[in-house]
């Protein structure tokens, strides 16, 4: 494992990942900027799930799959390191089949390909938070998934959909003010080993 590899795994910051997706990464000879956006986007995830087992306990969500597809939703850029700083899709089906071929259950490894579909009429709640997740780590605020976000509290809950709104809008805020931290944290790592 490349020293830079090792230290965008384990320096002190965000949550460490899961072992299995610290493993694929190691086995992967991964860029260590991929292994810290995927600790950030992780640790974003984690925070999330806290909230939501803390202000909406009656939404059952498979934690699990939340956190290990956020820990790998973008394992695939390890095949194509150009989409870590440039546009680029392929990494999606890539990071899938990778998953796959190394025996990682498909509940767990589809956010490889789902991740940037939460717009889709299937997207689960685990869809939803994983892609949650990736835009609000760094800052980025999209209204319409954030909507569909609340409508699946809300309807959870039985709160009212403002209230429900106004509680993410809070969340999502606390972690926003967070990315420079995060956006520093990534750009200290090096895009190729």
């Amino acid at each position: 494992m490349a020293a830079t590899l090792g230290a965008a795994l384990g320096d002190p910051g965000p949550r460490p990942l899961p072992p299995e997706a610290a493993r694929l990464l190691t086995a992967l000879a991964a860029p260590p900027r991929l292994a810290a956006h995927l600790r950030l986007v992780h640790d974003v995830a984690a925070d999330l799930l806290g909230w939501i087992s803390s202000e909406h306990p009656a939404l059952i969500v498979d934690a699990e799959a939340v956190l290990f597809g956020a820990a790998t939703h973008d394992i695939g850029k390890a095949l194509y390191p150009a989409e870590l700083t440039g546009p680029g899709a392929e990494h999606e089906r890539a990071g899938h089949a990778l998953l796959v071929e190394h025996g990682v259950e498909e509940r767990l490894a589809r956010f490889a390909r789902t991740h940037a579909s939460w717009d889709a009429a299937d997207a689960t709640v685990e869809d939803l938070l994983v892609s949650l997740a990736d835009k609000v780590w760094k800052g980025g605020r999209v209204g319409p998934l954030e909507d569909r976000v609340v409508g699946v509290l809300a309807a959870a809950s039985g709160g009212e959909r403002w209230q429900v709104f106004l509680g993410l809008d809070d969340v999502c805020d606390r972690i926003v003010a967070g990315a420079d931290g995060r956006l520093a944290f990534q750009a200290a790592y090096p895009v190729l080993a």
